[in-house]
């Protein structure tokens, strides 16, 4: 699975590039990475926001955040926030390229970028930020094993995006738009919402 993931970002990588904020637009921008283990049936790893925080509190989440004064790229904000997030260092990631930028709900637009690790990588949450670190499988999303359809309005669009429920772990919202869309676009699968309407259309 994964050498279709790299060739389809390989052949998309010049265009989504040419997208990706850099320089004076960075301000106000933010940046994930989608970190998926070297295996077969690659897992995605994902966090789980500390109760007390005061935004995105107990949701699920993809290491990541706001691009910062000295990060030269979105690329390097996606790494350092991985690491102060979860203790992976850059130098265990192999970046494959950027994803679709998606704004959130409070209109922060987030780049993503997809990352191969090695499934022994060693990894902590940082108790400030996390209440837990844990990975999916891709093949569990590929089934969408949905427990519910959300419907959000985003740039004053309806979105319809799948929610999970893997273990004691409920996966919705950008976190879920940002796995969907990697799944439809890249990988091809075909993740619809409740009229029946590919995500990909939506998208």
């Amino acid at each position: 699975m994964l050498e279709v993931i790299e060739k389809k970002i390989q052949q998309l990588r010049p265009k989504l590039e040419s997208r990706v904020p850099s320089g004076n637009e960075l301000h106000g921008h933010a940046a994930v990475l989608l970190a998926l283990t070297n295996q077969p049936d690659p897992e995605v790893i994902l966090t789980l926001r500390a109760e007390h925080l005061s935004s995105h509190s107990g949701e699920v989440s993809l290491p990541g955040g706001r691009w910062e004064e000295g990060d030269p790229s979105l690329e390097f904000t996606a790494l350092r926030e991985t690491e102060e997030e979860i203790g992976v260092p850059p130098e265990a990631v192999r970046i494959l390229g950027p994803l679709w930028k998606r704004s959130t709900r409070w209109e922060v637009e987030v780049t993503p970028w997809v990352g191969i690790v090695s499934p022994d990588v060693p990894m902590t949450p940082n108790p400030g930020e996390l209440d837990a670190i844990f990975r999916v499988p891709l093949s569990f999303f590929l089934a969408d094993p949905r427990i519910r359809t959300d419907r959000i309005t985003i740039d004053q669009r309806a979105i319809y995006l799948p929610a999970y429920q893997f273990d004691e772990y409920e996966i919705w919202g950008f976190t879920a738009g940002i796995l969907t869309e990697f799944l439809t676009r890249i990988l091809g699968a075909r993740i619809e919402h409740s009229d029946d309407v590919p995500l990909r259309a939506l998208s």
